[in-house]
This record gives structure tokens, C-alpha cells and sequence, in this order.
């Protein structure tokens, strides 16, 4: 197996003294754009660019995430030698929020996260100023990354997906949820409140959380919405969750048709989103003839949802994959 850069392996051992030191130094060069998407709502970016790199990887977060969480992940990847494009969704983040109640996880229909990604392309990305352009997508940016996909084939030299939602954890049968969600959907005061089980915003302890088992990492990222409220987020609405179980279902069925490169990395201990969904995509796609990468999900052993947050040597790993997944494409 290829050495792992110790850079990524032992980092943890120094945190504090890399995020207070080049860390910080780094993400101070960053540059915080804006643009106006569908429905007039503003929709914020962050870039890293050097003139000397030829490629670029477009970072696509997942739900309840923002761009000031990714400072430790684009550092990596920009010394790898990428630009560096990241993307507060809509809802979230520090775009435009879409209900009173900013902590409220929203939005009016998934492919209005597809049209936001797209337009940021068109902005930002474009293949005269770039000779390969990736796709790096979270949980919920993996679903968006797809649809785009689906739209664009040839928007991306190549697609990386960690822990995509293809599907999501449900606390009861999918049967059950899918009739009390219909039912809500023509009840306006129920169809934009916090889902069963959720509520506003709340610093859950680490030794409790579901998502990753680096305690430095998950700390820092609590720290970050401590200290900016503005970034909260809670549960999503039933709306929200709605959508996204509709989203699955397409995505399940569109698989077969999909024929853009894509590498796809499993958390095995991922309570968050359905396992099982990415092993169907994944057939769907070998059977007919577009596999992913290796024929099917990479999984990464203990890895809790986050995996790019995860401890050193699980996100080290990961890092290695997905790098070396897009070096192959080189010309």
C-alpha cells in the first residue's frame, strides 16, 4: 500500500498548533463571493486560487454544513495542487435562509440545490480556465453532485462522493413515514416545522455523537457554530425530509442511466444515511456498464458519517483515495 503523507496521519498529535498557525494563515487568503440564485435568494462561496494550478475541485457540503468548516480539507486539497471552490447551499451556511425561523432546515425543492450548483459552475468553473475540474460532495451534496451529473455528463472530468445520501436513516418504517409525510405536505404549519425527533440547534457532547471519532475535529466544528450563531442550524422540516426520500428514490432509478466517473466511499458505522442505497447505485451503475469506481462502494472500516472529519488515519486513507482516484485522469 502507497505511504501515507504523515502530514495527514499525524496531525491530530499538533491540532491546536496547525489551525492556530498555517491553518489560519491559509484560510485568511481565501476570497467570499456571492451570487444571486433562484427565487432571488443570495447564495455564498468561498475560493482558493493559485495561478499556478490547472485544475480545480468543487466542494459540495452537506446538509446543515457551511464553507467554514472545510478550512482543514481545502488545505489539503489546494497543496495538492487544486483550486478550491466550496458552496454555502441555500438554507444554510451564510446563504439566505428561507423561513422565519432561520434554524429551520428548508428548502422548496431539491433541485433547486441542482440549479445553485450549476450556476456556480457557469461562474466559476469553466474547462478554458481549467483543464480537469472534480466534484468532491458530502451526504447531501453527493444527491446534488448526481443530479447535476445527471443534467451535465461532461461538467466534471470526475466525481468523488463521501457518504452520499442516497437514502437516509429513518427512526420508524419508511411506509409509515411516507403517509404521515403526505399527510403533512397540505398542512403548511406542519410541512415547514422541524421533522419528528428534531429541534433547533444544540451542542450535542462528543461522547455521544454520531459522526466522527475525532474528538479535535468534532470540537472545532461545534466550536465554529458556538461562536457564530448565524451558521445554526437544526433538524429539517418535514418538508425537508420529504424531499429528500424523493430524491433517493429518483436517484435509484436514474443510476443505470448514468454514465460520468465517480468514486464513492462508504462510512461503515454511518448512522445518518442509508448504506444499503449506495450499495444499490452502485450495482445499478456495474450492471449497466458504467460502474463506480472498483465495481462498488469503497468502505471505509469505522468510519462514522463525516469521514473527511474523521481521525487521522481513517481521513488519511480517505484522502488517499480520492486523490489518487482523481490523479488517474491526468493528461
Amino acid at each position: 500500500m502507497k505511504k501515507l503523507p504523515s502530514q495527514w496521519t499525524h496531525r491530530e498529535k499538533a491540532f491546536s498548533a496547525f489551525i492556530t498557525g498555517p491553518l489560519l494563515s491559509f484560510w485568511r487568503q481565501r476570497q467570499e463571493r456571492q451570487f444571486v440564485g433562484k427565487e432571488g435568494i443570495t447564495i455564498r462561496y468561498v475560493r482558493l486560487t493559485s495561478a499556478s494550478h490547472k485544475k480545480a475541485i468543487l466542494i459540495v457540503p452537506g446538509r446543515s454544513e457551511t464553507y467554514v468548516k472545510y478550512p482543514e480539507v481545502a488545505w489539503d486539497l489546494f497543496n495538492c495542487g487544486y483550486d478550491i471552490f466550496i458552496i454555502d447551499h441555500r438554507g444554510q451556511g451564510l446563504s439566505d435562509r428561507l423561513l422565519d425561523d432561520p434554524q429551520l432546515g428548508h428548502v422548496v425543492q431539491f433541485s433547486d440545490y441542482v440549479d445553485d450548483l450549476a450556476q456556480l459552475c457557469d461562474i466559476e468553473i469553466s474547462t478554458s480556465r481549467y483543464q480537469q475540474t472534480f466534484a468532491l460532495a458530502h451526504s447531501m451534496g453527493g444527491a446534488i453532485v448526481t443530479l447535476l451529473s445527471q443534467r451535465q455528463p461532461d461538467r466534471f472530468t470526475a466525481t468523488a462522493l463521501v457518504a452520499p445520501m442516497f437514502g437516509i436513516v429513518l427512526p420508524m418504517p419508511e411506509w409509515v413515514v411516507e403517509r404521515i409525510l403526505n399527510w403533512t405536505e397540505a398542512r403548511p404549519h406542519l410541512r415547514e416545522t422541524f421533522a419528528y425527533g428534531t429541534r433547533h440547534w444544540h451542542a450535542i457532547p462528543f461522547g455521544i455523537n454520531t459522526l466522527t471519532h475525532s474528538r479535535v475535529r468534532y470540537q472545532r466544528n461545534i466550536r465554529f457554530y458556538a461562536d457564530q450563531p448565524e451558521l445554526q442550524i437544526g433538524g429539517p422540516t418535514t418538508h425537508w425530509v420529504r424531499e429528500a426520500i424523493l430524491t433517493g428514490r429518483h436517484i435509484e432509478n436514474i443510476a443505470p442511466t448514468l454514465t460520468h466517473p465517480v468514486l464513492l466511499l462508504q462510512a461503515s458505522e454511518d448512522q445518518v444515511v442509508d448504506n444499503q442505497a449506495q450499495d444499490r447505485f452502485c450495482l445499478a451503475r456495474n450492471l449497466a456498464g458504467f460502474p463506480c469506481y472498483g465495481d462498488h462502494p469503497q468502505v471505509m472500516d469505522g468510519a462514522r458519517h463525516e469521514i473527511l472529519f474523521e481521525k487521522d488515519e481513517i481521513r488519511a486513507k480517505a484522502l488517499q483515495k480520492i486523490t489518487d482516484y482523481f490523479l488517474t485522469f491526468n493528461t
